[in-house]
């Protein structure tokens, strides 16, 4: 381990106690019970995707609009996964978890039901509320339900099955609902879920706090809620041509003054809500670099490849999620895989090597069209996926490991936050390069204006449902300039995601090049501390 700087106390959703009066058998019934809380959360991240073209037929969102339908719910659990941390440790991580799960509920209904896009923005923003307080809690309840090393491995390693399990389910059950209901189902979902965890949680999981919690201060949970959704919310708007208006500008830097002020705020405070020294760790920050990076290059395709399936080649909702499988499946071996690979060739390398193949397989979606054989897409997807999956597992591994163990709970709060924001930042960032490129190469046909016109420049679902409203030559030109436009921004999106990706490859073998000290054990299911064999 690396002489890290001294810094102070790190309140802890994270910090092991045993719990009295829990058998072996009542521990592994806890834990199924924390299961359901993980695929509470992983399937709603995922469910959306599917119904985002019905989306737009039904409430016809602007093309910003559909972008903070997809990702508000990520931004909003990501900025609030720290503070949620620190809550659950004061009033109780049981107490929080079911506070959560029920508010995770009454949100479900109001976005099942919404009227307009801005009411369904408002209802998933406020499911990222309720999520935030769910994730901390089951983690810090599993560090307390297992005090044995081993056990606790075993158990993180269920928990994070649960959540890769969550996110593949998501897209078949969105497209079964789809197939039978209106788009609002996809979100009802969630219901028999939350009535089981109340349930259950309520009589199965153990109550427990830390004595020795700091305080829950709200301005470090303000100043990182701006600082991240005004820095996103300018950047998006940047991407779709209004980098220079008033109003852009102001978000970016009442954004980048938020962050500035939490990263001081955490530097005085005696008990920060994230202990940024912690990135002073090149490890650290090359761990975390990567899990995020590879789920914003991941989450951006995923989630535009939906409509891609639906839109241009003609897929049902159901099979639209089949054919997203090979990438979550991909995702579920490479974990499993990463703990042999880290101890055949090293972390430095398995590290750069997973972030490369990532950007060659998304590289090679940019060549794809209409009639591309879905066999190779899925060979691409496999690919993707399988890397993905050993870079956030090794990731995670070596945030944990670089920390201290009196700073893990700020280590763990920070991976769970770099994969919620890479997520969020993936469907903003690609979104707003594809709604850019679509708009600039969409050819409308000889005399279509008005209000037909500008639904048809919002996206392509509203394209596809402003050509029905059209006669018939005049439609169907429309709808095969819709979908050649899309396709190629797609394309573009796809390789400059690929490119994201080879670059954060050369950039996390720079930062672990010069690292060949040996970590502190971590007893995890990926486990080889040695950080680099030989460069």
């Amino acid at each position: 381990m690396s002489n890290a700087p001294s810094v102070p106390h790190t309140t802890s959703a994270y910090r092991s106690t045993s719990l009295p009066g829990m058998t072996p058998r009542t521990r592994w019934i806890a834990l199924g019970v924390l299961v359901l809380a993980v695929l509470l959360v992983a399937v709603d991240a995922t469910v959306l995707f599917l119904a985002i073209p019905f989306i737009s037929e039904s409430l016809a969102p602007s093309a910003t609009q559909l972008l903070w339908i997809g990702d508000g719910y990520s931004f909003v659990l990501a900025g609030l996964l720290v503070s949620m941390g620190s809550l659950s440790d004061r009033i109780g991580r049981r107490r929080l978890l079911l506070i959560g799960t029920a508010a995770f509920g009454a949100a479900s209904l109001l976005a099942a039901y919404a009227p307009g896009a801005a009411w369904l923005i408002a209802a998933r923003a406020l499911l990222g509320v309720a999520g935030a307080t769910i994730m901390p809690s089951t983690l810090s309840l599993i560090r307390n339900l297992f005090p044995d090393d081993r056990e606790r491995a075993k158990a993180i390693g269920i928990w994070g099955a649960a959540a890769t399990a969550g996110a593949a389910v998501g897209p078949l059950l969105g497209g079964l609902m789809l197939e039978h209901f209106w788009w609002g189902s996809v979100f009802l979902i969630n219901l028999p879920i939350v009535l089981l965890l109340l349930i259950l949680g309520r009589r199965l999981l153990p109550e427990s706090r830390d004595p020795q919690a700091g305080a829950w201060d709200l301005p470090s949970v303000g100043f990182s809620l701006v600082g991240i959704i005004g820095v996103v919310y300018a950047v998006k708007e940047a991407a779709v041509g209004a980098a220079l208006s008033l109003h852009v500008l102001a978000a970016a830097v009442l954004g980048v003054v938020g962050l500035v002020w939490f990263v001081r705020r955490q530097l005085r405070l005696p008990v920060p809500l994230l202990d940024v020294r912690l990135f002073a760790d090149r490890r650290f920050t090359a761990a975390t670099l990567s899990a995020l990076i590879a789920l914003v290059g991941l989450s951006g395709v995923v989630f535009f490849l939906s409509q891609y399936f639906q839109l241009v080649r003609g897929y049902s909702p159901l099979q639209a999620g089949l054919a997203d499988m090979p990438a979550f499946a991909g995702s579920v071996i490479g974990g499993l895989g990463a703990a042999y690979l880290a101890k055949r060739f090293g972390h430095r390398g398995t590290l750069a090597a997973g972030l490369l193949v990532m950007g060659l397989g998304l590289g090679a979606l940019g060549w794809v069209h209409a009639e591309t054989l879905y066999l190779l897409i899925a060979v691409a997807f496999l690919a993707v996926g399988m890397a993905e999956g050993i870079v956030y597992a090794l990731a995670t591994t070596m945030v944990l490991g670089a920390a201290p163990q009196e700073k893990a709970g700020a280590a763990g709060a920070v991976s769970e936050t770099a994969y919620e924001l890479g997520t969020a930042l993936g469907i903003a960032l690609v979104g707003s390069v594809l709604a850019a490129v679509y708009r600039s190469g969409l050819v409308l046909p000889a005399g279509l204006s008005g209000p037909a016109a500008a639904e048809a420049e919002n996206s392509l679902g509203s394209a596809v449902h402003a050509a029905g409203t059209l006669p018939g030559t005049t439609g169907e030109a429309l709808l095969a300039s819709a979908r050649d436009a899309f396709v190629h921004a797609m394309n573009l999106a796809a390789l400059l995601s690929g490119a994201l990706l080879v670059g954060a490859s050369v950039l996390v073998s720079a930062l672990l090049r010069r690292r060949r000290q040996v970590a502190a054990p971590v007893d995890l299911p990926v486990a080889e501390h040695q950080l680099d064999h030989a460069a």
